[in-house]
């Protein structure tokens, strides 16, 4: 691990403890949870006893209000388990679904779903993404219409992590009646609490190349009445409380696709070293020296970008381009990564067993998740390019 000027020594001892759990708890368990395709009850409270699903959140609901560096420390951990499913079903529920929540800082949602949800006792899903519209938000037409004390939500939202095993979904929806919103746009976009167990709720398991343990699922909401108490702040103001979020969600999967590389790298280290080719190990030879330095300096210059990127955020600001890079540059060079890795440890790479195959699959899914690729580059390229003159 690179040192940091961002870390301190309290940062490591938690580091520390947080890689004994997770080799505890993951390491023995993590391809049953792949061929289960998801997460057990008993994970996600042993995460809620180990305090490592609230490090953020505050202390009203049993969080312990860390600073972000304690978050992106775990989040790196979480990727260096080598399941990318795992490390996204955690993800959803401790950063995404839940932050909403938390910032909503309603009473009764934080007595029935949050304060529990950190404990480990309930699990959370974000519903954002729909057939349609993935990180188009001006193109979400789920509804939720007001009906005396009610919502009554329609619509089908795709690619939902956690949307097997969780108890609640923080859905958006759109509140605004036709007549006031327009046609497809940012007004009236509000996210609600939805109970997984209400009636009307549909929920279809989806199979996925990588990220098999994340629980995926397209679910279906037909008619689903939602008491009006489950609203997140102000009907049709959400807009911009989501496009916050999302930059924390693309931190996020920088963070934790760092760790990915961190495990990726050093099982091609230890096979390298290992095995002998030639009447010498690999790792004597020049070409797969060669490689090995280039991922590992792209990988220390990634770590520096997404680091900056923490610490503006951490500042209070919303650093939306220089999450957008971390994001974008950090998830593509982990496909490249995993790709390099899988090539230099030759057939053993290839076998559909082995931890590098299942890095390869996964790895792909994070260029894909909480905004393309393709649409973090439109983004960079129209703040670079509208930007003032120096």
């Amino acid at each position: 691990m690179t040192r940091s000027v961002y870390l301190t020594a309290r940062h490591e001892e938690f580091r520390a403890r947080v890689r004994a759990v997770l080799d505890g708890l993951v390491g023995p368990a993590g391809a049953s949870w792949e061929r289960d395709g998801e997460l057990p009850r008993t994970a996600w409270k042993t995460l809620g006893d180990e305090g490592l699903l609230g490090l953020l959140h505050p202390r009203r609901v049993g969080g312990t209000e860390q600073d972000l560096f304690t978050s992106v420390v775990f989040l790196e951990e979480l990727g260096r388990t080598g399941f990318g499913g795992c490390r996204a079903a955690v993800s959803v529920h401790a950063y995404m679904a839940t932050h909403y929540l938390a910032t909503a800082r309603d009473p009764d949602l934080d007595r029935d779903h949050l304060a529990p949800a950190v404990r480990g006792e309930r699990v959370a899903a974000l519903a954002i993404t729909e057939p349609g519209a993935g990180a188009d938000l001006a193109g979400l037409v789920t509804t939720a219409a007001r009906d005396g004390d009610h919502y009554v939500v329609r619509g089908v939202k795709s690619m939902v992590s956690n949307g097997t095993t969780a108890d609640f979904h923080v859905v958006a929806v759109r509140t605004a009646p036709p007549a006031d919103s327009g046609p497809r746009g940012t007004t009236g976009l509000s996210l609600l609490v939805v109970d997984a167990r209400l009636p009307g709720i549909a929920t279809e398991p989806v199979r996925t190349l990588g990220w098999r343990s994340a629980g995926t699922a397209t679910v279906t909401y037909d008619g689903v009445r939602v008491p009006a108490g489950c609203l997140l702040g102000r009907a049709g103001s959400r807009f911009y409380q989501l496009m916050r979020g999302l930059q924390l969600e693309r931190l996020v999967a920088a963070a934790a696709a760092l760790g990915g590389m961190d495990r990726c790298l050093e099982d091609t280290r230890r096979f390298l070293t290992e095995r002998r080719a030639f009447g010498a190990p690999l790792a004597d030879l020049q070409a797969p020296a060669h490689r090995i330095a280039d991922l590992a300096t792209d990988l220390a210059a990634a770590r520096q970008l997404v680091y900056h990127a923490a610490w503006l955020y951490a500042q209070g600001e919303l650093p939306a381009t220089e999450c957008s890079m971390a994001k974008l540059h950090t998830t593509e060079l982990a496909c490249r990564l995993a790709e390099t890795c899988l090539q230099l440890q030759g057939s053993a790479g290839y076998l559909d067993s082995s931890t590098v195959a299942r890095i390869h699959r996964d790895a792909r899914a994070a260029t894909i998740a909480a905004g393309p690729s393709e649409v973090m580059r439109d983004l960079i390229g129209r703040a670079v390019l509208r930007a003032p003159a120096p």
